[in-house]
């Protein structure tokens, strides 16, 4: 299997991105799933029904989110009726929508994709490690299904890194998301899982973490409120990762960034 993960799409920017480069990405790479972070994609924060509809139609497999789930009211309801927009699994129980979700795809496969927020320096949700488990251990990786991913969103790198080890050799990518801004660490751990601590941003890297510079900027130097941040809109630069996983086992022979467009070197997988 030839999955894409790309990072939290910001605004129009990264939308923009989504819907010019994906269809050619899934062509030229021979990708058989996409995963897509789109939790910052309504002017930057949360998502609504006609973008997350647009990044599907764009090739989108899933809709992962993150702190900002419920940030437009409308994801309340309609994620209830779109079984491909999974919010983060350790909300406590009774929130609407899923954690998870088992997606076939195309070709026949079955991905699990997963969505975890961590709790250090974020709202303090439920356990994220023993509600991953929970799911892993109910869908197993090369029995119940062909790959599972982790989209662990989460401020402290040290969080993702305790995942990433955590789930080892049990599923096929963790992959953090939440800081905009693309690590250098991708590897597959000893046990073959891939692993990633950030992502990075869809979005406008001429920024301050995808939203205009004066007003944050202006906060850091006061440090009193002003007007609401807006999402840069200059050119975005798509950024992701994308695995080759093995079909036998479910773990990853191979595991490469991919950036193109914007401001940012642009680096294609060579696989």
């Amino acid at each position: 299997m030839r999955l894409l993960f790309i990072g939290d799409v910001m605004g129009r920017a990264g939308r923009a991105a989504i819907t010019t480069e994906l269809p050619k990405l899934k062509t030229a790479l021979k990708l058989d799933a996409v995963v897509v972070n789109g939790e910052n994609a309504a002017g930057g924060v949360g998502i609504t029904e006609a973008i997350c509809s647009e990044i599907l139609d764009a090739g989108a497999d899933a809709v992962t989110l993150g702190n900002h789930a419920w940030d437009q009211r409308e994801a309340l309801v309609f994620i209830e009726r779109q079984p491909r927009l999974i919010r983060p699994l350790n909300y406590p129980r009774g929130a609407p929508g899923r954690g998870c979700n088992l997606i076939e795809l195309a070709n026949g496969q079955r991905l699990l994709v997963i969505n975890a927020m961590g709790r250090v320096f974020m709202d303090t949700l439920d356990d994220p490690f023993a509600a991953v488990d929970r799911e892993v251990e109910a869908c197993p990786l090369g029995t119940a299904c062909d790959a599972i991913l982790l989209d662990m969103h989460a401020e402290a790198t040290s969080e993702k890194q305790a995942m990433g080890h955590h789930l080892d050799g049990r599923v096929s990518l963790v992959v953090g998301t939440h800081t905009h801004i693309p690590t250098a660490d991708h590897q597959i751990l000893p046990g073959g899982t891939a692993y990633l601590t950030d992502a990075g941003m869809t979005g406008d890297y001429d920024s301050v973490i995808g939203v205009e510079k004066e007003e944050p900027i202006r906060r850091f130097l006061t440090k009193l409120p002003g007007s609401r941040f807006e999402p840069a809109s200059g050119p975005a630069t798509l950024c992701g990762v994308m695995v080759d996983i093995d079909d036998r086992t479910g773990h990853a022979n191979r595991i490469a960034p991919l950036r193109i467009g914007g401001r940012l070197a642009p680096t294609m997988p060579d696989f």
